[in-house]
């Protein structure tokens, strides 16, 4: 399996309450609203947005991905109001290893309403079912309790700690990482 047999045409995907879709040039606003808010960027390796220009530095890049035809993000849109919340994508896909390391954002507004617990609960299906993985993987800062929660809920298993894995914004950060297995996602 190739990564343009999967996202060639990019899949869009849809839940009780989400529409995740590819992120458009009119979203750039809605990714600005999130991305300059130091509590939303605190836990990503990315900066706080300053201008509009880094939202769409963003945007370009993942319509870049589409074009490409690689993994790229989703953006997580509420169905109810049609605005563009976060995103939430495979950041890594080891094709052949069968796995993948998924990652999200989300706008603080939207904080512990299971949102992107429910997001993610529908890319790992979308990853077991159709992208044929066996292991799915997430990590975070230890003290990202919220990002924790939801890896948890959708089934993911702690593994344990990297300590001082990854350099970030000045300075080398512990990540946890948790991890869920096809054969517990379809036995859950």
């Amino acid at each position: 399996m190739e990564v343009e047999d999967i996202f060639g045409e990019f899949p869009v995907l849809e839940t009780e309450r989400l529409l995740l879709r590819k992120v458009t040039e009119e979203d750039a606003a809605a990714v600005f609203k999130y991305g300059a808010n130091p509590n939303v960027t605190k836990y990503v390796t990315w900066d706080t947005h300053r201008t509009l220009a880094d939202a769409k530095d963003f945007v370009g890049f993942a319509l870049r991905r589409y074009e490409s035809q690689q993994i790229a993000p989703w953006g997580i849109v509420l169905k109810k109001t049609e605005e563009l919340i976060g995103t939430i994508d495979f950041v890594v896909w080891r094709v052949p290893h069968k796995s993948a390391e998924i990652g999200y954002v989300l706008a603080e507004e939207y904080w512990g309403k299971g949102i992107v617990t429910e997001a993610a609960a529908e890319v790992a299906r979308f990853g077991f079912a159709v992208m044929d993985l066996v292991r799915i993987e997430a990590r975070c800062f230890p003290e990202n309790i919220g990002s924790s929660r939801v890896m948890e809920k959708i089934g993911m298993q702690f593994e344990g700690v990297l300590r001082k894995s990854m350099y970030m914004k000045g300075e080398h950060r512990d990540l946890s990482v948790y991890s869920l297995l096809k054969e517990e996602w379809e036995t859950r």
